[in-house]
């Protein structure tokens, strides 16, 4: 016999439960009162029940649901032992969100969790304890015990002085795993003072419904922003531009790239409905037509940049050709790059790679047509291939005895959207004083240049047979006309080095008093010139023509264009590219924007052909470009010790 704490005397073999701490015994059941016989507990279902079970049930009598007490609950067990007593026990509470981080249990599985909770939840009964000491307390916990309906603490609610202390652990395996998995840390508390929050706090990774990328600035309008007018200019000349007949419901731009990528996106009907094959000018369901004309040329203007140049022969090209085809003060590239060449170096194919490597996978080659060493390339941007009908060209020789055909003309026909295109480089005879063996160029070229051959005229009412310009909505003509300055040299070098001396320089130009005249180039027009003479220079440098023959400086290479409707095409720039020097002739560039309309599907589509395998080597190459361009910055910062 053993002495407790209240010095009364406890029988080793007769079990004593002593005061439980409030909140440990169940409040739903109660002891047994004095006199009745004691109650055998019948066993539950072995199913986890939870608050929003038991309420859905609360309709259904279930005589295994212990029900609400008829007494005030007693303050503490009787001391009196029998055998048959039975007590529930409850302790089952939601963990916070710190225990449920550092609790051990917690990575175990989820099977083992409910065994864990069936063994600390449930019906006790004496006949099958365990101690759990607790400092001086003593609580009885059930090693197995059939299962109850659980009762959680309710949110809000204080943590009992049991669950908040620490539990020093005796006994056996399964009493250390249980109070293992009872272990609670003490709140984490910061270091340090924490940071103040900005009062704006938006992130910058976020995408808002009324803000637009910056790459996508000329996709649409801001609400409530007015666009200036050099994006109205230009919206449509983008690299990266967005449909803005897109279908949405007040998104943004950014949402519809998200949801549909850049394209507009399909639905089935039109899916059925559509097949290209005819359709009129205003009707929906045509590929050329007003609907998918709007859809990608908003202003229904197209952009067209525009290279001649004569190469002078030379086998070696430079070394890069962004200065001519990407200069640096252009804002946005363009949809069409057409480049002519006289007399072209002898590797024609390699030419054409070096203008598609430096052009990028943003272009392919729509056509390439060459006379003798006149050459003449299209390229287009590959998502605007499929509104191009079948490309046409000819050539006319001016220069019939020469073994090699460097005079002459070679075009080149289309049709994009509803608007014909005529593209046409030439190289018209050679000498100060020949004038009217370049009239007679002009106009053999006109009426000999047998275009369009297939393509339908889009206004045969103004066309005629004897003039090839006139069959086409938009015609440029450019290349090296060899018209010069009707001017002695030392005249010629005193007004360049005068501020107004390109204005005073004009007034001698042989083309501009033919074209007044009307003998030359009838219909055409040419835009302010603004620019030096491109010719004739020494080879690398800018210095004019030092040789024994002193030629006069003079405007022999130029761009000039025609249309049937006026306004048609509006001039963007206008000037020649100095950067390059491998030849006695200077680049001479220009910049347009050519009015479009709707077209028929009647005329014989290009099926979006192009030069694939020259596409594929363009592009080789300027990779390697630019993995050699890595490797020697890397050589250039990598400091390397040798040893001798």
């Amino acid at each position: 016999m053993r002495m407790t704490e209240n010095g009364r005397d406890r029988s080793p073999s007769q079990p004593v439960v002593e005061e439980l701490p409030a909140g440990v015994l169940g409040g739903n059941d109660q002891g047994p009162a004095s006199g009745d016989a004691p109650k055998t507990p019948k066993p539950l279902e072995n199913t986890q029940k939870f608050p929003e079970d038991v309420q859905d049930q609360s309709n259904k009598t279930n005589p295994f649901e212990p029900r609400p007490p008829l007494l005030p609950k007693p303050a503490a067990l009787p001391k009196s032992g029998k055998s048959g007593l039975v007590e529930k026990v409850r302790c089952r509470r939601l963990k916070n969100s710190q225990e449920s981080l550092t609790d051990q249990a917690e990575s175990s599985s989820s099977t083992d969790s409910l065994k864990e909770d069936s063994a600390f939840t449930g019906v006790f009964t004496l006949s099958s304890v365990s101690t759990l000491r607790n400092g001086e307390s003593s609580v009885v916990i059930p090693v197995s015990a059939p299962r109850g309906p659980r009762v959680f603490r309710a949110r809000g609610q204080s943590l009992s002085e049991y669950e908040m202390r620490p539990h020093n652990c005796h006994g056996d395996v399964a009493e250390q795993r249980l109070c293992s998995s009872k272990v609670l840390l003490s709140p984490l508390q910061p270091s340090g003072t924490l940071p103040a929050l900005e009062q704006n706090l938006a992130s910058v990774s976020l995408r808002t419904a009324n803000r637009i990328d910056r790459d996508c600035v000329d996709y649409g309008v801001v609400p409530g922003r007015a666009v200036p007018e050099r994006l109205q200019l230009h919206r449509n000349l983008s690299d990266s531009r967005l449909l803005e007949s897109m279908v949405s419901d007040n998104t943004s731009v950014t949402s519809m790239k998200s949801t549909y990528s850049v394209l507009n996106p399909i639905r089935p009907r039109d899916v059925r409905n559509r097949s290209f094959l005819e359709g009129s000018v205003l009707g929906t369901g045509a590929l050329l037509g007003a609907e998918e004309l709007d859809r990608y040329f908003p202003e229904r203007r197209v952009g067209i940049y525009i290279a001649t140049w004569n190469m002078q022969g030379e086998k070696g090209l430079p070394i890069n050709l962004d200065d001519l085809l990407l200069p640096t003060d252009s804002e946005f590239a363009q949809d069409f790059y057409i480049i002519g060449v006289q007399e072209g170096c002898p590797d024609r194919r390699e030419w054409e790679i070096r203008l598609q490597e430096t052009l990028g996978p943003y272009y392919v080659m729509l056509y390439a047509a060459s006379h003798g060493v006149l050459y003449l390339t299209v390229f287009i941007r590959r998502d605007l291939i499929w509104f191009c009908s079948e490309v046409e060209h000819a050539t006319v020789t001016t220069r019939i005895i020469s073994q090699i055909k460097t005079k002459g003309a070679v075009g080149i026909g289309f049709t994009f959207f509803g608007t014909s295109f005529l593209f046409i480089t030439s190289h018209f005879t050679s000498g100060d004083s020949k004038v009217y063996e370049r009239i007679l160029d002009y106009n053999k070229i006109i009426e000999a240049l047998a275009l369009p051959k297939g393509l339908p005229d889009t206004n045969p009412y103004r066309s005629t047979t004897s003039d090839v310009t006139t069959r086409f909505d938009e015609v440029f003509w450019f290349g090296d006309f060899n018209f010069r300055l009707s001017k002695e040299r030392v005249e010629v070098n005193a007004l360049l080095n005068l501020s107004q001396g390109v204005g005073q320089l004009l007034h001698h130009d042989q083309l501009s008093k033919e074209m007044k005249e009307g003998s030359i180039f009838k219909g055409f027009q040419e835009a302010p010139i603004q620019f030096l003479p491109t010719y004739k220079f020494d080879v690398g440098c800018d210095v004019y023509d030092t040789t024994s023959k002193q030629r006069t400086p003079s405007y022999t290479d130029r761009i000039l264009f025609r249309n049937r409707q006026v306004d048609d095409i509006k001039v963007m720039r206008y000037t020649s590219c100095s950067a390059i020097k491998t030849s006695d002739h200077r680049p001479v560039i220009g910049v347009f924007q050519v009015k479009l309309r709707p077209g028929r599907d009647n005329i014989p589509l290009g099926a979006g052909q192009f030069d694939r395998s020259l596409y594929l080597e363009g592009i080789r190459r300027r990779i390697t470009r630019e993995l050699k361009r890595e490797a020697m910055k890397n050589q250039g910062s990598s400091t390397i010790c040798s040893i001798s």
